[in-house]
């Protein structure tokens, strides 16, 4: 039984300390000890500088998508996730497109401050509308170096909402965050606002925090894909004219119904996620975001729409909130983010923004088109085979011909594998 005591005072604990009484504990074999004892690319040293209680880290598969022209700029697009078929994926989207045109918004944030406890909303409201100027001058002041950059407070807008327990005040915070995230510079402001709005209102300020739905902060991209290509990618067994009309028939039942919707969208974070994790971004603030904005008319709805043009092609396009940047955070701290942005070459947040909402595109396409011809078990059991013949057991020597007969025999599953490797160990 865990001894609770162990872990008191863990997070004063160095590393080592820390890994010797989990493997007390938990009663670690020595290959399970030394899993949490490998250092990797991420030294422990700085692990331990980004979060608490730090015991070893965490790798993920590193890989790069290929044939990405945005814009008319070549680009290799670094990725880090585990699910297989997804770079394989974006990469033979993008190889078969014509190519991605791209535009982005300014880099502008929301902060929320909350008021309770006031009176008359609707007088509060007039209040601070009265003082919109003053508090905005107050705003640049508390950071000048974004100001430097051109970048601050643009806009302060107020709404009255309403709960059971009465009204409340919304203040929004309008910010300029040039190439950061903004959330730092987000929540600074608003605290320091904070006491001023108290004042004005006689009211109470509780929360006081960055919104991660950034309506003003959206990214677009648009690619077509020809019939032609999409008929040479079935080799044959479909027209150009059947996979197009396959896939706005998949985009259809998306349109229709919130179960595959959130599917569909799920697909697009595939990619998003896998190149925001190698570049160090949050990647769950552009998860909730993606997902509040696509609900955001009142409908779950895809982020993607497709439809065909004159000439009976395939074009697809993508609009969705970003919130990322390539200043602060893990970006300048972790070595394998820093050589992700190296490989990118990207110099502003609005290019990383183009580059990642064109991933979107790229990876809602590809299974589209995969679920919609041959369907999704095809390809992705192909990559994921390997994997199911090393649960069963395969060794080093074993997995490729294990994962090829299952292939050929269309069973891919560890009951297969099993079997397999049995026939092949006799």
């Amino acid at each position: 039984m865990m001894d609770k005591e162990s872990f008191a005072g863990f997070y004063k604990k160095e590393i080592k300390d820390r890994q010797e009484i989990l493997a007390k504990e938990f009663s670690l074999s020595e290959s399970e000890k030394r899993l949490l004892e490998k250092e990797g690319p991420l030294d422990f040293e700085i692990a331990n500088r980004m979060i608490e209680n730090v015991v070893g880290t965490f790798p993920l598969p590193y890989g790069v998508a290929t044939n990405f022209v945005i814009d008319g700029k070549d680009y290799v697009i670094p990725m880090a996730l585990e699910e297989p078929s997804v770079v394989a994926a974006a990469s033979n989207a993008a190889k078969l497109s014509s190519g991605f045109e791209t535009a982005a918004d300014e880099p502008i944030m929301i902060g929320q401050i909350q008021v309770v406890d006031i009176e008359d909303a609707e007088h509060a409201k007039n209040i601070i509308e009265h003082h919109k100027t003053e508090l905005l001058e107050f705003a640049t002041t508390v950071d000048p170096v974004l100001v430097k950059f051109g970048g601050g407070p643009k806009d302060l807008q107020v709404n009255i909402l309403e709960d059971e327990k009465g009204k409340m005040l919304e203040v929004q915070l309008l910010v300029d965050v040039r190439d950061a995230m903004g959330a730092n510079a987000i929540n600074t402001m608003t605290e320091k606002l904070a006491p001023k709005i108290e004042e004005l209102t006689k009211g109470k300020v509780i929360l006081k925090i960055i919104s991660n739905l950034a309506i003003y902060r959206r990214a677009q991209a648009k690619a077509i894909w020809t019939k032609e290509a999409l008929g040479k990618s079935t080799k044959g067994k479909f027209t150009g004219e059947e996979v197009v009309e396959a896939i706005l028939n998949a985009y259809r039942f998306a349109v229709a119904t919130q179960f595959r919707a959130t599917t569909h969208n799920k697909g697009i974070m595939n990619g998003i996620d896998a190149v925001m994790i190698a570049t160090g971004q949050d990647f769950r603030a552009i998860e909730a975001g993606a997902h509040s904005f696509a609900a955001y008319n009142g409908k779950y709805s895809p982020l993607t729409k497709y439809s065909k043009d004159k000439d009976g092609n395939l074009v697809g396009e993508i609009d969705m909130p970003l919130v990322l940047g390539i200043v602060g955070g893990a970006i300048k701290v972790h070595p394998l983010a820093q050589l992700s942005m190296k490989i990118l070459e990207v110099k502003t947040a609005e290019e990383l923004a183009r580059i990642i909402v064109s991933v979107g595109l790229a990876q809602n396409f590809a299974a589209l088109r995969v679920l919609s011809t041959e369907g999704l078990q095809k390809g992705h059991m192909k990559l994921h085979a390997k994997n199911i013949a090393v649960q069963a057991g395969a060794t080093k020597e074993e997995i490729n011909v294990v994962a090829a007969k299952m292939i050929e025999a269309k069973e891919v599953s560890q009951g297969s594998a099993e079997e397999i490797i049995k026939e092949i160990r006799k």
